[in-house]
Formats: C-alpha cells, sequence, structure tokens
C-alpha cells in the first residue's frame, strides 16, 4: 500500500523544516511506501523556497505552488488531484497534528473508508477557539446525521477513491465526512495527539463561523436534495401557493356577496405574494431538476456508487 501525505502550507517557513523531520520519522520503517505532497497556498515568506530545498534532497516530496493563496480547502483538493496513493492522508502545517499519529489511522484503513482524527485535549485558546468548535461540531453533527466530535481536526485519512469523487469548494475541506457519507462510506474516529503552537500565526478566526454554517447549508441541500431538487422547492411552493389561493378565495367571497371592499386590504397583497412566491418555488425546483439531468447526463456520471461486483463471469 501506498500512502499520499497532503500538507497545506501558507506562511509556516519555521514549522516547515521540523514537520518534516517528524514526518520522516513517522513514515520511515512503516509497512507502506509515501509520498508527502506539500501545497504551497500562496506564501508571502520564506515557506516556498524551503519546500523547494527539500524537493531537492528527497523524491519522496512533491511540492506543488499556488499563483496566490486560495485557501486550505484548495490547497486539499490539489493534493488529492496529484496524490497517487491508495490512502491520503491530511494533516496541517503548523505542527499542532501529530504525524506520529499518521501510522494509527492508516492501520484502520483496512476496516473503514474514513478515520478522522479527534483532538481530545486541545491545546488552542478555549473561549475564541474550543468553544466556537465545539458548537460548530454538535451541529454539523446533528444536521449532517454523522455524528463526529472533531470536524475541525485536519489529521484524517481517506481511501483515494472516496476523494477523488468529491469536489471541494469554500470551507468545505472540513465536511468531507459528511459529504462522503451519502456515497455509503464507513467513517471511524480516534483520539489523536493535539500540541500547542509554537511558530506563526492562526489562520483562524471567529468569522470562519459564518462561513461554516453557511457551507452547513449547503451541504445539508446536497446530502438530502442534490438529485431531486423539485422535493425540496416543491412543498413549500405548493403549501405558499394553497395559503395565498385560499385567501384570495376568502377575500373574493366576501367581495361578492357582502360587497366589501378588498382594495386596500393587507390580505390582498398577501394572497398575492404567496401565490407569486409558491409559483416561483416550483419554477426553481423544475428547473433544478433539469440542471441535475445537465449535471448526470451530460457527463455520464451514475447517481449510485459501486462498492464492488461479485461474478462468475
Amino acid at each position: 500500500m501506498k500512502v499520499s501525505v497532503v500538507i497545506p502550507i501558507y506562511n509556516e517557513e519555521k514549522n516547515i523544516e521540523i514537520l518534516y523531520e517528524k514526518l520522516k520519522d513517522a513514515l520511515n520503517n512503516q509497512p507502506f511506501s509515501y509520498e508527502l505532497l506539500f501545497v504551497d497556498d500562496g506564501s508571502n515568506d520564506n515557506s516556498l523556497n524551503i519546500l523547494k530545498d527539500i524537493q531537492k534532497s528527497d523524491k519522496n516530496v512533491i511540492v506543488i505552488s499556488f499563483r496566490k493563496n486560495f485557501g486550505q480547502t484548495a490547497a486539499f483538493s490539489a493534493g488529492f488531484d496529484y496524490a497517487s496513493g491508495d490512502v491520503v492522508v491530511t494533516i496541517d502545517g503548523d505542527l499542532q497534528n501529530d504525524p506520529m499519529d499518521i501510522p494509527k489511522l492508516v492501520a484502520m484503513m483496512d476496516e473503514y473508508d474514513i478515520v478522522s482524527g479527534w483532538r481530545k485535549d486541545r491545546k488552542d485558546p478555549f473561549l475564541s477557539r474550543q468553544l466556537p468548535s465545539q458548537i460548530a461540531n454538535k451541529l454539523i453533527s446533528l444536521v449532517t446525521g454523522v455524528k463526529l466530535h472533531d470536524y475541525g481536526c485536519s489529521l484524517k485519512a481517506y481511501r483515494k477513491d472516496v476523494v477523488s469523487n468529491i469536489h471541494l469548494y469554500g470551507e468545505m475541506h472540513r465536511f468531507i465526512p459528511a459529504v462522503a457519507s451519502q456515497y455509503g462510506v464507513k467513517i471511524a474516529e480516534v483520539v489523536t495527539t493535539h500540541h500547542p503552537r509554537l511558530y506563526g500565526k492562526s489562520k483562524y478566526g471567529i468569522s470562519r463561523t459564518f462561513k461554516v454554517l453557511l457551507d452547513l447549508i449547503m451541504i445539508k441541500f446536497f446530502q438530502t436534495f442534490f438529485t431531486k431538487p423539485l422535493r425540496a422547492f416543491g412543498p413549500i411552493g405548493l403549501g405558499s401557493f394553497f395559503v395565498g389561493l385560499l385567501l384570495a378565495i376568502k377575500l373574493t367571497v366576501e367581495k361578492l356577496f357582502w360587497g366589501k371592499d378588498i382594495g386596500g386590504r393587507p390580505l390582498l397583497i398577501l394572497s398575492v405574494l404567496l401565490i407569486i412566491v409558491g409559483f416561483q418555488l416550483i419554477a426553481m425546483g423544475i428547473l433544478g431538476e433539469f440542471l441535475v439531468r445537465i449535471y448526470f447526463e451530460g457527463q455520464n456520471k451514475k447517481t449510485y456508487y459501486v462498492k464492488e461486483v461479485l461474478s462468475s463471469r
């Protein structure tokens, strides 16, 4: 078996060489071969030059350099694209994840498709990092139905065929287990070591919480309605349309049989609005159905994923 380790790097010049040595110590003499894919995410310090020097002296090292800073999700995506291993492991470049945990994750890949790290004893500040993370983890687990203690831990192991079917956008790298769950994968979680940051600055802030919430809405929609968008918009549209229609009928009866003036009543405006919104939502669902068919049929994609085929032929 071959293991590809993907490490996103953004302004980590003081950490790179230490991390590289720790990775070699952890991966040498293991019962698998490995490659290290360092993805420089547009660093503006000396990170790229350090990576180039390492790559010249080690044939197991691959350096992917971005033209500018595209973010951690894009870095992971590039690593997945260039990885040639049977198993892909992701790990942060800030030395807070421990490379010595990698063999432990890889050893579980015979039984699972994804093994996620759990920073049970985190060394980050509680109020600014741990508390928002705990809230986010509970919310993501509740919404997606995939129960993990630590979605934000970058130390994860994946089967290559799993990540090959996943396209990442926004901040979606933390949602990979939830996205992959629609393929019927087996997911495990294992406690990993977490270290305090020694060099450099954290790239995470409270603003990322709002981005995560928006991505979570999209992930939930993809999980439930990706191949049937009309079922997402249709019920709401029909409900809105029929409520508006009932209100319109009520007002019409009052006008025709009791002679009441309905022209200036807010209820009339509401009924018309609900009918129009209902039509629009149903139309969006139908357009979504067309787009789904274009997506799958235009690229010859399947709406199912085969794990294995047993045949005597």
